[in-house]
């Protein structure tokens, strides 16, 4: 039907067929962003409740330090992970925390971390690292 007029036909039925295409449906339907905890913002306050520990992927072997946080913005619980040596001591329950992307490609995932897209900033409005190195000290209620 390509003929001298099947332009018409050729462009409605292209159309139409796009929307099979995932990475088509997606973006015009802006279902990453529906979809996504943080709304489309780099960092996110949220509320700590609990502390957890997740396996590492294959072929890695030890325990990833991570808390369970609500986010305020909109009540969604998001599993962030804790950077660095001795940092999970610094954090209890019910401390406010802002959490951000991780930077895997894509928003996923980075590395052997399964299912881990967010990592703690800051506690309490302090820098997570000025706490762990004894920089600065957590304010006592």
């Amino acid at each position: 039907m390509a003929g001298e007029f099947g332009a018409r036909k050729l462009k409605k039925d292209r159309k139409r067929f796009r929307w099979r295409k995932v990475n088509y449906r997606t973006r015009v339907l802006d279902i990453k962003k529906k979809k996504d905890p943080m709304e489309d913002a780099p960092q996110a306050r949220g509320i700590v409740l609990e502390k957890r520990m997740i396996e590492q992927k294959q072929p890695h072997s030890g325990l990833i330090k991570c808390v369970r946080v609500r986010l305020v913005k909109n009540g969604k619980q998001v599993t962030a992970f804790v950077p660095k040596t001795g940092a999970i001591n610094q954090i209890s329950e019910h401390d406010q925390v802002v959490v951000e992307g991780m930077g895997g490609s894509q928003g996923g995932s980075v590395g052997s971390m399964s299912g881990l897209k967010y990592r703690v900033s800051k506690v309490n409005d302090l820098s997570l690292e000025m706490l762990r190195t004894g920089r600065k000290q957590k304010a006592t209620k």
